[in-house]
């Protein structure tokens, strides 16, 4: 699990790195790698190589110095077996030392001008069949091949040599810096490269990007540069060929749209004037006939002689005077005069003291903001959800309150209609069941290019937010 979790982590980190960073990080360790490798195995094989070449020539300067020296050692030339040992050293180079040992284990000379050091004798033996015996020592300068070669068959001593290794750490080190060398010019190099390479590679891809953050806001005017003929070239086109259906398609909704918002306008504004018609019809025409029936009533009752005849005057004229109050009121709700002539406060405090006679709910109302006038189409749009919204409280809702909130603010309105009542289920509402007033009242919000929210659930009332931008 630990394992999982540290690999996921692991992922999320690499995956959030730029893709740019991620190429140049591949390209340099791929240098970096491949630099290494051939440093450490160029390191290893020729270190192999040049120390087996100093054990060789550790043997073959063994046996030469056992070979010249036989002689001197025999005549007991003292001076010039110093001399050979000497001259041998200064010829090769890579000798640390050489001494010449007797029979009987005596020093007879030696190349170390500050004396021998005694437990150097017993580092190295060789019996006198043998033809060589060479040991590998670790000091304090490094290693060195000490071989020890008998002289003429162990009868004349033991010829002693030890080569050390300075020369060659020094070639390998030498060597392994120059190949670091080359390993960090090598990824200079690969970095540029990785760098141009990046640049060709992800510029489209970063364009498609930008492209298609602007096609996600709505902008399907973009399109992108085909840089090469490969798959991201194929996926510009395709990026292309898609914007190009979108911007049609967003071109034919936006049509679509104006249409629809044109028609219900109008058949709005054509309810409106059809609204204001009928209300002058009902006050002008119709309240004037009720009016002169009431009118004939009551000088039918005063002049008649009949009591009878003169109760059911009364109680016609009653009847009359009611129904001018009643038509009085629908003209009113069908367009109140007061909502043309004072503005919208005015008409929803009216229209909302009407609704508190009529209805069996306490309703409170807010309105902040409003002191100049609002254009028309806007005042009429929230006078006439808040009409919808308080029928369909009073119809459906069962509230014992209602609140009713309209305020301006800098460059739109807010109105927020709420209710204690028994709600009903968001994800329930259809058309054919009863819901035609709110699909009203989203039509007027949507024609007004605002937005409406509606939040309830059963048993818990409903509330609706609406937002009108105002132009400037």
């Amino acid at each position: 699990m630990t394992v999982r979790y540290t690999l996921n982590r692991l992922w999320i980190i690499i995956s959030a790195v730029n893709i740019r960073i991620k190429i140049m990080g591949i390209v340099l360790g791929l240098v970096v790698l491949l630099g290494a490798t051939v440093t450490v195995q160029v390191r290893s094989i020729l270190a192999q190589n040049m120390y087996a070449q100093l054990e060789d020539q550790s043997i073959s300067v063994g046996h030469d110095l056992a070979a010249r020296s036989t002689d001197l050692i025999l005549i007991n030339d003292a001076y010039a077996l110093h001399e050979l040992l000497y001259d041998t050293q200064t010829n090769n180079a890579n000798v640390r030392y050489l001494f010449v040992v007797s029979p009987d284990g005596e020093i007879l000379d030696h190349t170390f001008g500050d004396g021998f050091p005694p437990q150097l004798l017993e580092a190295n033996t060789v019996l006198a069949s043998a033809d060589h015996h060479t040991r590998l020592l670790n000091t304090d300068e490094g290693k060195v091949w000490d071989t020890a070669v008998p002289i003429f068959g162990g009868q004349a001593g033991t010829a002693r040599i030890g080569i050390s290794d300075v020369s060659v750490r020094r070639t390998v080190n030498s060597i392994t810096g120059q190949l670091l060398l080359t390993t960090l010019l090598v990824s200079a190099i690969g970095v540029t490269a990785a760098t141009a390479l990046t640049w060709v590679l992800t510029r489209p891809i970063l364009q498609l990007v930008q492209a298609a953050q602007a096609v996600g806001q709505s902008d399907f005017t973009q399109r992108v540069t085909r840089w090469a003929n490969d798959e991201i070239g194929d996926l510009s086109d395709a990026f292309n060929a898609m914007t190009e259906q979108l911007e049609l398609a967003a071109k034919e909704r936006t049509e679509r749209d104006q249409l629809r918002v044109k028609y219900v306008s109008g058949v709005i504004a054509a309810q409106e004037e059809e609204r204001k018609r009928i209300a002058r019809e009902l006050h002008d025409s119709t309240s004037q006939t009720l009016t002169s029936l009431l009118i004939g009533l009551r000088t039918l009752s005063d002049s008649c002689e009949y009591p009878e005849i003169r109760t059911h005057a009364e109680e016609l004229r009653s009847i009359a005077a009611k129904t001018l109050d009643e038509v009085h009121t629908l003209a009113f709700q069908l367009r109140p005069s007061v909502l043309d002539d004072l503005g919208l406060p005015e008409a929803l405090q009216r229209h909302i003291a009407d609704c508190r006679r009529r209805y069996n709910f306490n309703i409170d109302l807010a309105i902040n903001g409003l002191e100049q006038r609002l254009p028309t189409d806007i005042e009429t749009a929230l006078y006439r959800i808040t009409q919808e919204a308080l029928t369909n409280i009073s119809r459906h809702a069962k509230a014992e309150t209602a609140s009713v909130c309209v305020e301006r603010r800098e460059n739109k309105v807010i109105a927020i209609i709420d209710d204690d009542g028994r709600g009903f289920d968001l994800q329930a509402i259809d058309q054919s069941n009863g819901h035609l007033g709110l699909y009203g009242i989203r039509e007027r919000v949507e024609l007004l290019a605002g937005n409406l929210e509606i939040e309830s659930a059963p048993e818990m009332g409903t509330s609706l937010f609406i937002e009108i931008p105002l132009e400037e």
